[in-house]
């Protein structure tokens, strides 16, 4: 219906592929872990070389899934994988951004030491690491703080039904006098989709995405065929693609930033389609 999406003039709106060295990430094809546990390096210089080609801003890597029931591996172990990596993304791809997904400080230091400035990209907003929010602000590193509290499969600490966007957003109140104290600068809001809700908070929380801007901080949305979608309409990841499209879309015109995805080109052509419909104007965003 015409006149039914926000008016949008002037906002940046970035793409942020998805590639996990794990074994065990819900959505398989976002594995880039060999069959013997190493990193299949060649497999992620693939992997990522194809998604900066299909218009992705940024290309998140993380070795520790957090999927629900996922075991949680050892710094050690989160190192091993991400470290054979580290040593060729800036000689394969110089000037690209990269956000590391990890709740470790020791992680974000052996990953500056290692390839300089990134995104960290932290899924516990400095919870499940006491010194995390010190190292980046002493790093002045570009940090994504999530609402996390619980874990999925648990409903540890289950945000309250009645209002779970008030929950969320005096949860960011919160942590942004944290991070002014730890010398952060620079965070982005993840309302972290599908952590300590139910289905319903999901949407609901989706759908009332705009009241985060009270933040003036970039927001993060991350549903790409989560299970908000798949146990919803009792299907698999794999087959969530499209209705993955549909809240990216609602996403959009309800005040996100960076869409956080699996599938790059599809992403891209959704944010093209609300571009076009909201100004008029579309940008090859292809490299």
């Amino acid at each position: 219906m015409e006149g039914t999406v926000k008016p949008d003039t002037g906002r940046k709106i970035s793409v942020m592929g998805i590639v996990n060295l794990t074994a065990d990430s819900y959505y398989a094809l976002s594995r880039c872990l060999g069959k013997d546990g190493n990193t299949d390096v060649p497999a992620a210089v693939g992997m990522i070389g194809r998604m900066f080609g299909e218009g992705a801003d940024i290309v998140d890597i993380g070795a520790c899934s957090t999927r629900p029931g996922a075991s949680v591996v050892s710094a050690q172990e989160e190192w091993r994988r991400l470290a054979p990596l580290m040593e060729v993304l800036r000689m394969e791809f110089p000037g690209k951004t990269f956000s590391i997904d990890t709740f470790r400080a020791e992680t974000v230091k052996r990953c500056f030491d290692s390839i300089g400035d990134f995104i960290v990209n932290d899924i516990s907003a400095g919870e499940d690491s006491p010194d995390m929010l010190g190292t980046v602000g002493q790093l002045s590193l570009t940090y994504i703080a999530m609402h996390k509290r619980g874990t999925p499969d648990t409903m540890q600490n289950l945000c309250s039904y009645e209002d779970v966007v008030t929950d969320v957003l005096d949860y960011f109140r919160a942590f942004g006098r944290k991070a002014a104290e730890a010398g952060i600068k620079d965070w982005i809001l993840d309302p972290g989709f599908g952590f300590a809700k139910t289905c319903s908070q999901n949407y609901s929380l989706l759908a009332s995405l705009g009241r985060f801007m009270e933040s003036e901080k970039k927001i993060l949305v991350g549903v790409s065929r989560k299970s908000m979608i798949y146990r919803k309409f009792g299907i698999q990841p794999e087959d969530a693609l499209p209705q993955t499209q549909v809240l990216h879309f609602a996403a959009l015109q309800n005040g996100a930033d960076i869409l956080r995805v699996h599938d790059v080109a599809e992403a891209v052509r959704t944010v093209e389609t609300y571009r076009m419909l909201t100004t008029g104007q579309s940008t090859d965003r292809r490299q």
